[in-house]
């Protein structure tokens, strides 16, 4: 189901100019020291050859390799450690991108898909300043996950991939469920995981695999709304179905509140249950303004879960 009329062309698709232009808004953005999170602490990541300078221990965790055990404090404290050595602090940033076709709709200002693509593109430059590896992927059975990789090139292409799904609902998409599975299986504990996703997609994700993801790794959820979607008009609504023209009495009492329980009500239940599961989360609608999308953005990546 689409409005009658859509947004303005600028609007539909994602400019690769502009998303890396939103490089210059992070650059007031304070970087981690190496190897700490701004959120929780050390982010260790797979060791890489040998000869390297240890740094530290901590609990072991499913996914380390047990060649790094720290047999010494394993014994003095009964469970058991890892070590971490200095070139393991580069941490692994990894954006999962829900290409639902909810996704690409909007009637102000810009298509939810652009906007989560302009978030993407945000989020992966504040993980390029900090040192990380930038990755994506989406529920795809056909495409090839992006991998993590640092520096600038490695942000250009999470960037292309960006514009490449929001350009138009692509092929192959298997569901937002489907590529947080994925996630799961390439990450090693300790990763900045940035979720984009519609509401709607969310209740497909069994609660498991939300727990998991939060438990292991930094998990952040950003959700697109349309402002049609969360504060629709006291009016007759037209709509174009296929081939066929529909009006909805959003002035009707019965309609309305079906309305806000389909949109607001998913919105504010999936918010809820994604906090319950220990990841920070935060709405933002299609015409949300850069200085308002930067400030939000800052928080998720600030505030306890």
């Amino acid at each position: 189901m689409q409005p009658a009329s859509p947004p303005p062309a600028r609007g539909l698709r994602p400019d690769l100019s502009e998303l890396i232009a939103l490089r210059d808004r992070v650059r007031g953005w304070p970087p981690a020291a190496r190897g700490v999170s701004s959120i929780s602490g050390p982010a260790p990541s797979s060791v890489r050859g040998r000869g390297m300078e240890y740094a530290e221990s901590r609990p072991y965790a499913p996914g380390d390799d047990a060649r790094h055990i720290d047999w010494r404090l394993t014994a003095r404290s009964g469970k058991p450690h890892t070590k971490l050595f200095q070139a393991e602090r580069e941490r692994v940033a990894l954006l999962v991108v829900d290409t639902a076709p909810v996704l690409y709709f909007g009637t102000r200002v810009r298509f939810k898909s652009v906007q989560a693509a302009r978030v993407g593109a945000i989020a992966a430059w504040a993980a390029q300043r900090r040192g990380d590896r930038v990755g994506a992927l989406r529920g795809s059975v056909v495409e090839a996950p992006i991998p993590p990789q640092g520096g600038s090139r490695g942000v250009l292409r999470v960037l292309d991939a960006l514009v490449r799904w929001y350009a138009q609902p692509p092929s192959g998409d298997a569901g937002l469920a489907h590529a947080l599975d994925a996630a799961t299986r390439l990450l090693h504990p300790g990763a900045n995981v940035t979720v984009l996703a519609d509401a709607g997609s969310l209740p497909a994700v069994p609660d498991g695999r939300l727990a998991e993801l939060a438990s292991r790794h930094d998990l952040r959820v950003v959700l697109l709304t349309d402002p049609l979607e969360t504060t629709p008009p006291r009016e007759r609504l037209p709509f174009a179905l296929g081939g066929s023209r529909l009006e909805l009495d959003l002035d009707a009492a019965p309609v309305r509140a079906r309305w806000q329980r389909a949109f607001s009500g998913v919105l504010e239940t999936q918010s809820q249950r994604l906090r319950g599961m220990g990841a920070r989360t935060c709405t933002l609608a299609t015409d949300t303004v850069d200085d308002a999308l930067l400030a939000a953005l800052v928080d998720l990546h600030r505030k306890a879960a």
